[in-house]
């Protein structure tokens, strides 16, 4: 039996573990415990350590507010991530760093959703990274600095620099990535300054328009701080809050926010209360007009988005067949761009029932226009982008579910008979989901290695986009009656009325 890997960082001797013909290192630090005086605070370095620390198995989970079986509270070292390489004495392999970070109130590296192993086995070092979120990392304390989860996702990728080369990673061919809230953080850090440098490539699946501006999120921020008790929104006041309890009353929070509907408007629709702050030093302004006014540079982007993007809320949530009339009418005056976009909606689906117009102005407001959007304004900032569509129908349920939110993760990391790949497709993987898993899984490889997608990049007037399905072909953007409702709109910071 080979002896297991080790390999040594800039803070020590790490031993991981051979599995499936690659090596795997888990829960490596990157930043000290944000614990204590360092609760609410921008990560602090990692310590160093004598002799060999064992990183075999995952660090402990980050708080998280949402239901997401990550097992019991075990520890406080949060901050960590894993690596899997295919070969740690190689040298100059491509990497993909993964955020998993969901809603900006999960991020949960242990899922086997994320396993490295087919990435791996295709020739990528894969490292997935913890992360602060949900009040942890988002809310607006006036006594700590904002948006501490994109602070700790730049520490990590500044570890990944100083470190993935004795991984057998090329520092200079690093791509981040991630899906929904992770591809929020994607594009927040393609404009952040701390980031450039620290990555060269970028991949974004389903990218949500969701920013806050500070006078909204100090008040949502109050509310919050009000329910759990604390005497005021400071970070002096909630680090009496056990970690663990402070997330679980967000959930509880989130779940109520439309009661605050006519005082706090259209973050109410979105279930998360608390996001990206724009705060004018970390994140000074939303990654669409940043890239689209030459304040950020563009570089090579793979983005994309499912057909179906509501879907899965629909139908989890039960509500799948019971819209009426009058919510359609709300979602377009709450969702559809001003002033005339919801007139603009029945203009332009003139067929569309109550269901299919609150499917598509949700899935459009949400997904959608932010992620053909994020491309557009790449390519216009002198970067090359990659544009796909999902399109194919996940098999779960009948049908029901159709192309919707996540069904891309584990098509693109090959991980069909994870438990979230299983409840999608409903059990074995069918030939027609490894043919679609197989296309998304090389574009990714391709691209992480070469900075090409495989596919003709999007350009303003020919908007060439990649649809993804049993019979794949690349042909103009699908979506171009929601593209041309929303033209001009770029996702703005939520306000208050």
């Amino acid at each position: 039996m080979p002896e297991q890997p080790k390999v040594r960082t800039t803070e020590g001797v790490v031993q991981g573990l051979w599995r499936e013909g690659h090596a795997v290192f888990r829960g490596i630090p990157y930043a000290r415990p944000p614990v204590g005086e360092l609760r609410f605070q921008a990560p602090a370095p990692p310590r160093r350590w004598e002799g060999t620390r064992q990183a075999t198995e995952f660090g402990p989970p980050v708080p998280l507010s949402l239901p997401i079986d990550t097992g019991p509270p075990r520890g406080t070292d949060w901050l960590t991530l894993n690596v899997g390489t295919p070969d740690p004495g190689a040298a100059g392999l491509p990497v993909l760093v993964w955020l998993p970070v969901g809603g900006y109130v999960s991020a949960a590296s242990n899922d086997p959703m994320f396993d490295p192993a087919a990435l791996a086995e295709a020739g990528l070092v894969v490292v997935s990274v913890n992360c602060r979120v949900g009040a942890e990392g988002f809310a607006f304390l006036d006594d700590a600095p904002p948006n501490r989860g994109f602070l700790d996702q730049i520490a990590a990728l500044d570890w990944v620099r100083r470190n993935i080369a004795a991984f057998g990673g090329d520092p200079g061919r690093v791509t981040v990535g991630g899906t929904s809230a992770g591809a929020g953080s994607v594009a927040a850090l393609l404009t952040m300054k701390p980031a450039r440098g620290l990555f060269r490539r970028a991949i974004a699946h389903s990218v949500p328009g969701l920013h806050s501006t500070p006078a909204l999120a100090r008040e949502i921020t109050a509310a919050f701080a009000e329910r759990v008790g604390a005497p005021a929104p400071t970070a002096a006041a909630l680090r009496d809050v056990e970690p663990w309890r402070l997330a679980a009353e967000l959930t509880a929070f989130g779940a109520g926010l439309h009661a605050y509907r006519e005082r706090w408007g259209r973050i109410t629709e979105s279930g998360t209360a608390l996001c990206p702050v724009i705060d004018g030093e970390i994140l000074q302004e939303t990654p669409w007009s940043a890239l689209t006014g030459a304040r950020a540079s563009g570089i090579e982007l793979l983005a994309g988005h499912a057909r179906d993007e509501f879907r899965l809320f629909s139908v989890m949530s039960g509500r799948r067949g019971t819209f009426t009339g009058q919510h359609a009418r709300d979602a377009l005056d709450l969702l559809a761009p001003r002033p005339h976009g919801a007139d603009a909606y029945r203009a332009g689906f003139p067929q569309a029932g109550p269901e299919e117009l609150v499917e598509t102005v949700y899935a459009d407001a949400l997904f959608r226009m932010p992620s053909q959007g994020l491309a557009e304004a790449n390519t216009a900032a002198g970067g090359t982008s990659y544009l796909f569509e999902l399109c194919w129908t996940a098999p779960a349920q009948g049908g029901a579910l159709g192309a919707c939110h996540s069904l891309d993760i584990p098509l693109a990391f090959g991980t069909l008979d994870s438990p979230v790949g299983t409840q999608l497709l409903g059990g074995e993987p069918t030939p027609e989901a490894v043919a679609v898993s197989g296309e998304l899984k090389g574009a990714w490889v391709r691209f992480v290695t070469t900075g090409d997608a495989g596919w003709a990049a999007y350009r303003p007037d020919l908007r060439l986009t990649r649809v993804l399905d049993v019979e794949p072909d690349t042909r103009p953007y699908p979506e171009e009656t929601s593209r041309r409702i929303w033209a001009g709109h770029h996702p703005a910071p939520f306000d208050l009325p």
